[in-house]
């Protein structure tokens, strides 16, 4: 039997768009017109036997917008980056050059005192391993849990995971059977007011 399953990353907000990691205390919600945007797809989505939504303010208000009524997932939480949440990445950049080229240059390494790339990926990759193959699994998640699910699927090395953008409220499709998967990447949600679903916003945030 095939597992089919659909993630959706979240809705344009403050945070993407600044490229600041975990959103901070007040930057994580979904702008206005992404909102809706996200509402007036509500109705275009597959039926699906469950959904998941990453643990974060903007993943949960997609997903309401969207009109889906899914179950936090913990081990979709996006990348933990330890006392880097909050700040951009050229913040970080000025305060600690060296250790933010080391975290881009080996994803076994956290110098935030967080979770590396690799982590992250491996934890993806055993949520979807562990999907049970009755019915579509649709799930809001961050654009690097979309990153980690590529990275898996195709079998890619972990520094691959800096070569994939995921855009705003975009849905990539997996399929898989023993383990092998198919992908289809980033298929812009269509929309009543768009019915020929024109391209998302770009990826603002695609290195976080």
């Amino acid at each position: 039997m095939t597992s089919r399953v659909t993630l959706i990353t979240p809705a344009m907000s403050r945070s993407l768009r600044q490229a600041r990691f975990g959103g901070g205390a007040d930057g994580d919600a979904i702008d206005d017109s992404a909102a809706a945007r996200a509402r007036s797809a509500a109705g275009s989505l597959p039926r699906a036997a469950r959904v998941r939504v990453s643990p974060s303010a903007r993943c949960r208000q997609t997903a309401a917008a969207l009109g889906l009524d899914g179950a936090d997932a913990a081990e979709l939480s996006g990348l933990d980056v330890g006392r880097w949440t909050g700040r951009t990445l050229d913040e970080v950049g000025v305060v600690e050059p060296e250790a933010v080229g080391r975290w881009l240059a080996d994803p076994t390494c956290a110098p935030h005192g967080g979770e590396s790339v690799q982590d992250l990926c491996g934890r993806v990759a055993r949520w979807l391993d562990a999907l049970p193959p009755d019915g579509r699994t649709l799930a809001v998640v961050e654009p690097e849990v979309v990153r980690a699910a590529v990275v898996h699927v195709l079998g890619l090395p972990a520094p691959a995971f800096w070569r994939l953008d995921a855009p705003p409220l975009a849905a990539t499709e997996l399929s898989g059977r023993a383990g092998r998967w198919n992908l289809r990447l980033g298929q812009a949600l269509p929309t009543s007011s768009s019915p020929s679903s024109p391209p998302p916003p770009p990826d603002t945030a695609a290195k976080l």
